[in-house]
């Protein structure tokens, strides 16, 4: 009998025990499908690194867009800087009203006037068109045909340097022709700023001729080819 007692509340402790288990194992079942990432869709979108992708393109894309507008503004900012800087190796044409002109009556070796053109104070110009132009008074046979002598294009005037050009005023015999005190002198035809420039006397003109520009001298007696 004692053996008996003792067996059967055993029995009722142990079974009591099994059904304390199950629901323990009932209740922790769905914590453990947590655990391990299978009833979490965040848990393993987020162990598989799925759900940081998008945010990581998009910060990638943000980032290359951005060193893209930097690479833009960098050049554009070099082009500007190129455009308005330095510009050595050329520069800008001699306009008339950049240059002062001198007019000297030569006799040796052939008798012929000299033109001479120097830059103002501050001024660095190229002289671009190789001829000047030269007239007497407004009529069309006051105008000096060129004779293609001389000549270096084009020619940097700035400081002290000059160039030279030669004007034979009278190429016929005779008696002819009309006197002038000035002559009128551009670095092109179509300057509208002409420079009228005293004359050492007042020679007669008829048929004039007048050479290249020149830093010689002597590349510029104008003579009847």
């Amino acid at each position: 009998m004692r053996t008996r007692l003792t067996t059967r509340p055993a029995r009722l402790v142990l079974a009591a025990a099994v059904v304390t288990a199950l629901a323990a194992t009932t209740a922790c079942g769905p914590e453990d499908s947590t655990d391990n990432g299978a009833a979490n869709p965040s848990a393993s979108a987020t162990a598989s690194g799925k759900s940081d992708a998008p945010a990581d393109d998009t910060a990638t894309e943000s980032e290359s867009a951005s060193a893209a507008g930097t690479k833009a503004a960098g050049s554009t900012g070099d082009k500007s800087a190129s455009s308005t800087g330095d510009k050595s190796g050329y520069g800008q044409s001699c306009g008339t009203n950049d240059l002062d002109f001198t007019v000297t009556w030569e006799a040796q070796p052939f008798s012929h006037y000299l033109l001479t053109a120097k830059a103002k104070s501050g001024i660095t110009c190229y002289l671009d068109v190789n001829t000047p132009s030269v007239s007497f008074g407004s009529a069309a046979d006051g105008v000096a045909s060129p004779v293609g002598q001389g000549g270096e294009d084009p020619i940097k005037l700035s400081g002290s340097s000059v160039a030279y050009a030669g004007i034979n005023v009278k190429t016929t015999d005779g008696d002819g022709g009309k006197q002038f005190e000035q002559v009128i002198v551009a670095t092109s035809e179509d300057d509208p700023h002409p420079a009228s420039v005293e004359l050492p006397d007042a020679p007669t003109v008829e048929k004039p001729i007048v050479t290249n520009w020149s830093t010689k001298r002597d590349e510029v007696i104008p003579r009847v080819i």
